[in-house]
């Protein structure tokens, strides 16, 4: 298949962690070709979705993994599949290039459904299940999120269309910043936050749970560093070897068949003791940490489910 991939600069990529570089490596052995480009590059005229991109091949050769061919304009729809990997924030630009991407999907295959992944904001999507979710609020108004750390005391603030852990804070009961933490955010944004029960069992991890067309295949435990809330491997969160326990089966198969109905093929969703915290559409990653491990080659199964719905 022709692959055209929308990405970040392709120079910055951390090739041992880095999921769209598995996915790209994988889908050579396979032999399909790649061409990226930036979302910048995209061109909408006349009906027509062109992009600026540039042939591509890349190998697992640090400082030296990938070469780029000769920059040339090609019409979208000439290609088999579009992975849309550029990493948030989920802001305008992003909902944009998903309306763009529209006027090619189906025909052309957009992974992950651009009109399904702007639709599912990750910590607005896992709102759906409020079951499988700790205590959780979104909201604008301040008495309503005063209230909420009245009830349960010890939270977790978080921006809403954050992401790689900025901007989140855990606020103790016995935190006096919480005040000048609601009036820098609403004097900066005017987004909601969302506002959630600390969950004392990230101490031991936040698990990054894989899912392949609706499917568990696979997971990884990220736990915080000294003195860090936060478990996310950008701020430093430390990678371990993860099975699936009974309840997080129960979550994958109840989120599955949502996911799978949507075009949401690659997803990776966290999971914090018993309970769902986020599902993460918007390039997820994970899949290397999963293999080096000793898990599946995810990359592999993301392809074959691919190449199955190309079919």
């Amino acid at each position: 298949m022709k692959i055209a991939v929308q990405m970040d600069p392709i120079e910055s990529l951390n090739i041992e962690a880095d999921s769209t570089f598995a996915l790209m490596l994988e889908g050579q052995t396979r032999g399909h070709t790649f061409c990226y480009y930036d979302v910048r590059d995209l061109v909408l005229e006349a009906g027509t979705l062109r992009a600026f991109v540039r042939p591509v091949s890349v190998r697992r050769r640090a400082g030296d993994h990938f070469t780029a061919g000769v920059p040339e304009w090609r019409d979208l729809a000439s290609m088999d599949v579009v992975l849309m990997r550029q990493d948030p924030p989920f802001d305008m630009a992003y909902i944009t290039a998903t309306h763009l991407l529209e006027h090619i999907h189906p025909r052309t295959l957009v992974v992950n459904d651009p009109r399904a992944v702007r639709d599912a904001p990750e910590k607005l999507l896992v709102m759906h299940f409020p079951d499988l979710m700790p205590p959780t609020m979104i909201a604008w108004n301040l008495e309503a999120i005063r209230g909420f750390r009245a009830t349960h005391r010890d939270i977790i603030v978080k921006p809403l269309f954050g992401n790689g852990g900025a901007g989140v804070f855990h606020i103790r009961p016995e935190d006096e910043n919480f005040a000048a933490l609601l009036e820098w955010h609403f004097a900066a944004s005017r987004e909601p936050l969302m506002v959630q029960r600390y969950e004392p069992a990230v101490r031991a991890g936040d698990k990054r749970i894989i899912l392949v067309d609706g499917e568990a295949m696979g997971a990884i435990n990220r736990v915080p560093a000294a003195g860090e809330a936060r478990s996310n491997m950008h701020v430093g969160g430390r990678p371990e070897a993860a099975t699936l326990t009974a309840r997080d089966r129960d979550i994958c198969a109840r989120i599955g068949p949502f996911l799978r109905e949507r075009g949401l093929i690659f997803v990776g969703i966290d999971v914090i003791g018993d309970w769902l915290t986020e599902i993460n559409v918007t390039s997820p990653t994970g899949i290397q940490e999963i293999a080096r491990f000793g898990g599946d080659n995810l990359a592999a199964a993301i392809w074959e489910r691919i190449e199955a719905r190309r079919r």
